[in-house]
């Protein structure tokens, strides 16, 4: 491999120690993944004339079913490295959170908070999707403090150095690899962006910009995820997020031709916030 020109450094650490109190970066960008989002939410909740309240209210729920089905899904699909260790299971702090699996628990939970609340269920989904790839885009960053879930080797010159205790074996001597988590952490923010634009120009239903989040998200993933080379389980030769990331993005696809994209003027005047109704009304 040529030599190196520029390279992006790994944190020395991952740990941050506060007398006998210790934090962990993975954990503390989570946090503040998770603050991002709700703030997101808050704010364009409270743009349709509902209570930002609410949104905190729903996430006190969602937030940690997402975390469970998160983990859920990491220890499901990667059971094999949890063998003769089961006791590591709930270790959280050290990485292995699955996002399909926090995906889908945390929305079903949030669907369930949102309706015990008695809210509109399709405003609040178009509310929050935005956030989630927000809370992706920074949380994804806990990866690079522990040196984990990189590309290939690679001398491009925002290649990603990894300490040699953190290579596989059939790598031990490359120094630079690709930096997936930068690569998935744009991406989301890119993502962001879209679903922010198609909810302004209501191009899709009420309710139905979830799906617009998890096409995008799971297309991403489709080209991020086959340049990964940590462990993962494989069906057929092909690594089981791969898999997931295929049917997540033919599910959406399906939804939104069959139902999701606006037809007629009706549909447009469905989506008109709760706010903007009000004024005109007066």
């Amino acid at each position: 491999m040529a030599a190196v020109v520029a390279s992006l450094p790994s944190p020395s650490r991952n740990v941050i120690e506060i007398g006998p109190l210790t934090l962990r970066f993975y954990g503390i960008m989570i946090a503040l993944g998770v603050v991002a989002a709700v703030w997101l939410a808050q704010r364009r909740w409270e743009q349709r004339g509902g209570d930002p309240d609410d949104i905190g209210r729903i996430a006190v729920w969602a937030v940690p079913a997402g975390l469970i089905g998160a983990r859920l899904y990491h220890v499901i699909t990667d059971w094999r490295s949890f063998q003769g260790r089961w006791g590591d299971v709930y270790k959280i702090w050290e990485g292995g959170l699955g996002i399909p699996g926090g995906m889908l628990a945390g929305v079903l939970v949030g669907i369930w908070a949102a309706r015990r609340l008695g809210l509109d269920l399709p405003g609040v989904i178009d509310a929050v999707v935005p956030g989630l790839p927000l809370a992706q885009a920074i949380g994804r960053w806990g990866n690079w403090f522990n040196q984990e879930l990189f590309g290939g080797p690679t001398d491009l010159p925002w290649a990603l150095e990894i300490d040699p205790e953190h290579r596989p074996a059939r790598y031990a001597t490359e120094a630079t690899f690709h930096p997936t988590f930068l690569y998935e952490s744009l991406w989301n923010l890119a993502l962001v962006a879209l679903l922010v634009w198609v909810d302004r120009k209501r191009v899709v239903r009420p309710g139905s910009l979830i799906a617009v989040y998890v096409a995008g998200y799971a297309t991403g993933r489709l080209w991020i995820e086959a340049m990964r080379i940590d462990p993962a389980s494989h069906i057929l030769g092909v690594r089981v997020n791969i898999w997931t990331s295929l049917i997540a993005l033919a599910l959406s696809l399906g939804w939104l031709a069959w139902r999701g994209l606006r037809t007629d003027e009706a549909d447009q005047q469905a989506a008109t916030p709760v706010a903007e109704t009000a004024e005109d009304a007066g």
